[in-house]
């Protein structure tokens, strides 16, 4: 086995036995960062759970999920899934709404993600399972791609600090299903399936190489200068998700005050 893989099973395995739970729960996408933190779960021997929560998803992105989840519950007897088809659930919600839903497109597609959240804490709560993040190091600490408290919203990060080019060499050593491994990635959205790198206007390896980079900028070319200002624009844009929640500290002598 992979070392890294090896380290990652076993971090695991014993946070799960020092939170005395039976296992973890994993919303699947279809895409790489799910099936890799699944199959790491699914290691641990550890009672696993898969949910897929479809909401107008593509039948590109439906079907992924669907074959690694299949995939992973033929190799792993610990495994086993549900499928909740959410379209119905979120098209209630989004009736709701005081504004245009289609003029606020981004809030909600971000409400899609609080709506997976809540089900995977549901069904894990009664179940005793830990909701295992997705997230990728890029994605968490870098440009901060993910939505507040819907899929950033987790007990656990097993793949935070790996890069997305090592989640996809990872993936590939626990031998997630070929259709995942040669996807685009996506954050399944979007009903029209548009792609991470649309959304960023920069793919992973130009991401990872600007969160490294500390030369001098002026010796780069037009297109890494291009890279940098997306990756720095992103992050402070959502520096807010990444730090902790600003409180309001009141000075003693206002406490005390009579």
């Amino acid at each position: 086995m992979n070392p890294i893989v090896s380290h990652i099973v076993a971090w695991l395995k014993a946070y799960q036995q020092q939170a005395k739970v039976e296992g973890f729960i994993v919303g699947v996408s279809g895409g790489i960062d799910s099936a890799l933190t699944s199959t790491l779960c699914a290691l641990t021997g550890a009672d696993v759970i898969l949910l897929n929560m479809p909401i107008r998803q593509t039948t590109a992105e439906y079907q992924r999920a669907q074959e690694h989840i299949q995939d992973l519950k033929s190799r792993f007897a610990n495994v086993r899934s549900y499928e909740l088809p959410l379209t119905k659930v979120f098209s209630e919600f989004e009736s709701l709404m005081p504004f245009e839903v289609k003029e606020q497109s981004l809030a909600m597609a971000n409400s899609r993600a609080r709506l997976r959240m809540m089900t995977l804490y549901a069904i894990g709560q009664a179940n005793r399972c830990l909701v295992a993040g997705t997230g990728n190091r890029v994605e968490d600490f870098g440009v901060g791609f993910f939505t507040k408290y819907g899929d950033g919203g987790v007990d656990i990060s097993p793949i935070a600090d790996l890069t997305k080019t090592e989640v996809f060499n990872l993936a590939e050593s626990v031998q997630v299903v070929n259709s995942i491994l040669t996807a685009a990635p996506t954050d399944g959205l979007w009903e029209d399936g548009r792609s991470d790198e649309d959304q960023i206007g920069a793919s992973y390896p130009e991401l990872e190489w600007a969160m490294d980079y500390q030369g001098d900028s002026s010796e780069l070319s037009v297109r890494q200068k291009e890279v940098l200002r997306i990756y720095h624009g992103f992050h402070a844009a959502n520096k807010h998700k990444m730090e902790p929640i600003p409180v309001c500290l009141i000075p003693s002598e206002l406490k005390h005050a009579k």
